[in-house]
């Protein structure tokens, strides 16, 4: 079961330069989009419904910002938009589709880059969204959480951590957020199953020379519950073509089916 995450910045722009026709090539099994910036009646163009894909979206309420989404080849037995806190469902930040006992997520965790209004709302996110993991693993389901979460999490994940210290998407109580998503609830992160290596990154800066210099940052992920860590057979960091500022994160399991999955 191949599932990649991706933020496009802009749908319509990645579809511009090239993902949708570059999607059929990966014959993957789910697909979840962050960053989507369009209203779902703003996709009418069938580039956005590729054949053979059940396609969900979840937008936000203000024109050309964040919304996520999921491409699924199997028809969701159930989509939940939102996660029940209005500040982050008005902006289109959690979607997911139930495929049997499976889960597959695609979020899009606030920046906190721009102000420190918004690193105030990024704050509030991080203390909601644990009583949204809890119930998930209380319920029994296997989750797979796709998506662009804004912060790195080690050293490892990061060009310049010395200097990023002080700055949104390193900060302590980010990169301890996720130390406890994975020490308290248990969480995989998927990739560092497979691949220990350094310089692995996902999104790089559109200033100076960031992308030609690899000075990127690992922001992008998919954190899976423990049910599923010996599933993991193999990640990839799609940077042949560029369709945003993120690069797409390729992950393959060994998943037959999820109506598969144990209970």
């Amino acid at each position: 079961m191949r599932i990649i995450t991706a933020n496009v910045n802009g749908i319509r722009s990645a579809a511009k330069k090239g993902f949708f026709d570059w999607l059929p090539q990966q014959n993957a099994d789910v697909v979840c989009l962050q960053e989507t910036k369009a209203q779902t009646h703003q996709l009418a163009d069938p580039v956005f419904w590729p054949e053979g894909y059940f396609g969900q979206f979840y937008d936000a309420e203000r024109k050309g910002y964040s919304g996520v989404a999921i491409y699924s080849r199997q028809e969701p037995d159930d989509v939940i938009a939102g996660f029940g806190v209005e500040e982050f469902d008005r902006e289109g930040r959690y979607l997911e589709v139930r495929l049997g006992r499976l889960s597959v997520v695609s979020l899009y965790l606030p920046s906190g880059s721009a102000s420190p209004e918004r690193q105030a709302s990024k704050d509030r996110f991080l203390d909601a969204f644990p009583d949204i993991l809890r119930e998930m693993r209380a319920s029994g389901r296997e989750y797979i959480l796709c998506g662009d979460w804004n912060i790195a999490h080690k050293a490892i994940d990061l060009k310049n951590w010395r200097g990023n210290q002080k700055n949104s998407g390193f900060l302590p109580h980010e990169r301890a957020w996720l130390d406890r998503l994975v020490e308290e609830f248990g969480f995989v992160d998927a990739f560092r199953r497979v691949n220990d290596e350094p310089e692995q990154y996902t999104w790089w800066s559109n200033r100076g020379q960031a992308w030609a210099k690899n000075v990127g940052w690992r922001i992008d992920y998919q954190f899976i519950t423990p049910g599923l860590a010996d599933t993991v057979r193999g990640a990839s960091i799609w940077k042949d073509n560029r369709f945003s500022d993120h690069a797409p994160l390729i992950l393959d399991y060994e998943i037959p089916t999820p109506c598969a999955l144990q209970p």
